[in-house]
């Protein structure tokens, strides 16, 4: 891309600003989501593992772990900027220490707290569905070699013969509460104080006083006793005792920190390939993985990451791991057994014909609330495709739609119960459109976004408030119109927008909530970067063809839309914008693109577009480095709203992101600070964070990642691309970040030719997941292809 004709905002004062360092590397994001981080000094970027914001996506289909990765045993991980403590910094804990008092007291469930109950209601009813089944699956019983004793291990266990000891405790969490209906159609609802209070279980102070004696023996900081009771209980100090390796459980610890803890407490009596030391690094390995996008992980690729842990024989550690119940195995392909009966067959033939070559078998391996999760999913999507009603006379609705496009979904909605829709942002009034031709036709029809932004924008479409909720609303009861008496949502008919932003765990919840003979219709861009959790939702469904599917014909108009379409496909294109619409502001290293920025957000763009600096978002590659998120807030917070900080570290006015759970990004204002808490204003609702979660929940909001970025929409939009973010670039980066600017785009351009080379030939990174083969395995004999 080159500079466009005319003049360019931003042109005028170009000296770097003295003192600013060249970069080293910069923490660049990618596409899942936010694992342990490592320390931030190593400069390293997201997509090997560096530090992370608070509910940051890592690097989706990143490589399993190697101790090249890990930072060495001892060091501080960045636990400040994830709100996860690590075995060797003690300010972690000091952090969260007091999170388990005020947060008790909370008259009303927080969003995080009742999305985390209801992911807990849903794991037991699947646990206790699965413990009722008659007997064990056949399939797989044919197998042979590795893949043969893994799958009779897991029977093993599943049969009572070995034991299957829980790696990772999860409390039973009482159910959400039900919340009475909302006030009537087009009564606004009144905004109400929120609480942001941490999920972690209360423990007792004697407890506490127990697990800070083990830690103490063992080397380990004290500060790490409040997230070890928080992870594993109140028996946290025994469990430790009995097996130092279950701190590799507490978030932000690594396996240097956990060996070192574990040779101070049982000294001679442990080596690499001790028992507990080998199922610990198997859990922790799959758990890292889901922090990038994966519900499973190849066999073979564990044993391989074992192996560089200095683990004799990874083959034994995993089959130990499976029995122990750590992990679940699981076996895609064809039957080796029957291929060989295929071959047989083949060779009695004596037609000359070639076969083709079959897929080998692929043993995978997954913690079973993943599992449980895309087996939940998929039966719900199933029970969801078969159960509604299939003649509904929408054909009025579909002509009086304003677009073609708009007509077809609501044509295919009328016949399916799980309808795909895909398209730009101009499409999204396509399904705002079905939603008011279901209430028009007397339907319970709804919209679910996954930001208040995106919220609003669906309303306004739908031409209706009540029309579209945000998800976190909906499922906690807050926003929509409740739950019946048989505890599913009342709703007829709900439209997920953004459904590329969905988790398998927050999609299997959200599934399960539907009443039989609901229609479920997701409906996102397959361009933009994925869910911040495990899994690939939207693109399974999409690849497994399980469902009716609907593209969009509607474009994006404009300079932006031509740019944003171009990306899609893998060009970068010159486009003409005689407004200015995307302006190129070329700069030569990192210190130039910051002062560059706060040119743009304080002066340019509002002197020639009107447009204030409170609805311009700068979006970055990462955090680190020296153009990252944590820099341009610095420099922009000083030009913006300079103050001294004195509510830690955030002034009154001050553009924040409140991290409310993992994964979640609402942007919002600080107004005040007192012995409560840090008051925020998101999108009109007041929100106080306790003291002891403002340094894990909020960060300051003027410059974010692009995945923080996704599903909103501001005015216009600064992308910066200094030098060392080269690494961090791929297709659905660019794309994503490019899209979030509605009136202009500014690009702050250092990375020369890795700007079109990312467009052009990097893609996505693939996830593992078992979604997709299950959707092909469901019989559903009315989906249409």
């Amino acid at each position: 891309m080159t500079a466009l004709p005319g003049e360019t905002p931003g042109t005028v004062g170009t000296d770097t600003p003295q003192g600013v360092e060249p970069p080293a590397a910069t923490d660049a994001e990618g596409p899942a989501h936010a694992e342990a981080p490592d320390t931030e000094e190593s400069g390293g970027s997201e997509e090997s593992g560096g530090a992370r914001e608070p509910g940051e996506p890592a690097a989706d289909g990143s490589e399993v772990d190697t101790p090249a990765d890990d930072a060495p045993a001892g060091d501080a991980t960045d636990g400040a900027e994830a709100g996860e403590a690590s075995a060797g910094d003690a300010s972690v804990g000091d952090a969260s220490a007091g999170a388990e008092g005020d947060a008790a007291a909370a008259a009303v469930l927080s969003e995080a707290q009742a999305e985390l109950a209801a992911q807990r209601e849903l794991r037991e009813r699947i646990a206790k569905r699965k413990a009722e089944k008659d007997g064990p699956v056949a399939a797989g019983g044919k197998l042979s070699g590795t893949a043969a004793d893994l799958l009779a291990a897991v029977r093993a266990v599943e049969s009572g013969e070995k034991a299957g000891t829980e790696f990772f405790d999860s409390p039973a969490a009482a159910p959400a509460p039900r919340r009475p209906a909302p006030a009537p159609a087009g009564q606004p609802p009144r905004p109400a104080p929120a609480t942001a209070a941490p999920a972690d279980r209360a423990a007792s102070p004697e407890a506490m006083d127990a697990v800070r004696a083990v830690l103490t023996e063992g080397g380990a900081p004290e500060a790490l006793a409040h997230p070890a009771t928080g992870t594993l209980g109140e028996q946290a100090a025994e469990l430790l005792r009995a097996d130092p390796w279950q701190l590799l459980a507490v978030p932000g610890v690594r396996p240097e920190q956990a060996d070192g803890f574990a040779r101070a407490l049982l000294g001679a009596a442990c080596g690499p390939d001790d028992g507990r030391r080998t199922s610990a690094l198997v859990g922790w390995l799959l758990e890292r993985a889901a922090l990038q996008g994966h519900t499973a992980l190849d066999a073979e690729a564990v044993r391989a990451a074992l192996a560089e842990r200095a683990v004799s024989d990874p083959e034994e550690a995993v089959r130990n791991a499976v029995e122990e119940g750590v992990v679940l195995v699981f076996q895609e392909g064809a039957d080796p057994t029957e291929l060989d009966a295929s071959d047989e067959d083949q060779e009695g033939d004596d037609t000359g014909e070639t076969a083709e070559a079959p897929e080998p078998v692929q043993v995978l391996l997954g913690l079973d609330r993943y599992a449980l999760a895309e087996e939940s999913l998929a039966d719900g999507l199933a029970r969801l495709m078969n159960a509604c009603e299939k003649g509904a006379d929408w054909a009025e609705a579909a002509a009086a739609a304003p677009s073609p496009s708009a007509a077809e979904l609501i044509r295919t909605a009328a016949a399916a119960g799980l309808v795909a829709h895909s398209g730009g942002e101009a499409a999204r009034a396509e399904p705002a459109a079905l939603i008011a031709a279901a209430r028009g036709l007397g339907l319970r029809a709804l919209g679910a976004t996954h930001s208040e932004d995106g919220r609003r924008r669906l309303a306004d479409a739908a031409g209706a408030p009540d029309a579209a909720v945000t998800l976190a609303g909906l499922l906690s009861g807050t926003e929509g119109p409740g739950r019946d008496e048989d505890g599913a949502l009342a709703l007829d008919l709900l439209v997920v927008l953004d459904a590329p932003q969905l988790d398998v765990e927050g999609a299997a919840v959200l599934v399960e909530a539907l009443a039989d003979g609901a229609r479920l219709v997701l409906s996102g861009d397959p361009g933009v970067l994925g869910s911040a959790g495990a899994g690939r939702v939207f693109a399974d469904v999409l690849a497994a063809r399980a469902c009716p599917q609907v593209v969009s014909r509607t474009p994006d108009p404009g300079p932006i839309g031509e740019l944003v379409s171009g990306i899609g496909i893998g060009e970068l294109l010159q486009v003409e914008a005689p407004g200015k619409e995307v302006v190129i502001v070329p700069v030569r290293d990192a210190g130039e693109a910051v002062h560059r920025t706060v040119q743009l957000v304080a002066d340019s763009v509002p002197r020639a577009f009107s447009i204030p600096a409170t609805d311009t978002q700068v979006i970055t590659v990462g955090h680190g480095g020296a153009a990252g998120t944590r820099v341009l807030n610095e420099a922009l917070k000083q030009r913006l709203n300079p103050g001294p900080g004195r509510f830690g570290g955030f002034d009154p006015g001050d553009r924040v992101i409140h991290v409310p759970a993992p994964g979640r990004a609402v942007p919002g204002v600080v107004r005040s600070a007192d012995a409560e808490g840090l008051h925020l204003e998101c999108a009109g609702v007041p929100v106080v964070v306790p003291q002891e979660r403002v340094e894990s929940a909020v960060r300051h909001g003027w410059a974010l990642s692009a995945h923080q970025a996704a599903g909103m929409r501001w005015p216009a939009a600064v992308v910066v691309l200094p030098g060392d973010a080269a690494a961090g670039l791929s297709r659905p980066w660019v794309y994503t970040a490019f899209g979030r600017g509605e009136l202009h785009l500014s690009v702050v351009h250092g990375v020369d030719q890795a700007l079109p080379h990312a467009v052009a030939q990097v893609p996505a990174q693939e996830r593992t997941t078992r979604l997709r083969p299950l959707l092909e395995a469901l019989p559903t004999p009315d989906a249409a292809s």
